[in-house]
């Protein structure tokens, strides 16, 4: 299942293993498009990698933190480091390409 992140629960839900944070708002078309096809990677992959999501409107924050200027923003981190940045539409063979990496 994807998790909701926040500000208050982002650190530690994000430190340990191969975590895919997914940065949208309900306003942004391209984020409900890309919002599937985690969803499908969560039950393919969900194993091996946590996926997460964080509504920018909510958490200004974190938007603050990791200077979203363009969602959707997908942060891969690996035990708790920042390990890929991927801005825009991601198709699932590109995804699945970049997590495999860190896998």
């Amino acid at each position: 299942m994807v998790k909701t992140l926040n500000n208050e629960n982002f650190e530690q839900e994000t430190s340990k293993g191969v975590v895919l944070v997914d940065f949208w708002a309900p306003w942004c078309g391209p984020c409900r498009m890309q919002s599937p096809i985690i969803d499908e990677l969560d039950e393919e992959m969900g194993d091996k990698v946590t996926f997460a999501k964080v509504n920018i409107d909510d958490n200004e924050k974190l938007s603050e933190e990791f200077r979203i200027m363009s969602i959707p923003m997908l942060l891969i981190k690996k035990d708790g480091q920042i390990v890929d940045t991927l801005i825009g539409l991601h198709n699932k063979t590109k995804l699945i390409d970049v997590l495999n990496k860190y896998i």
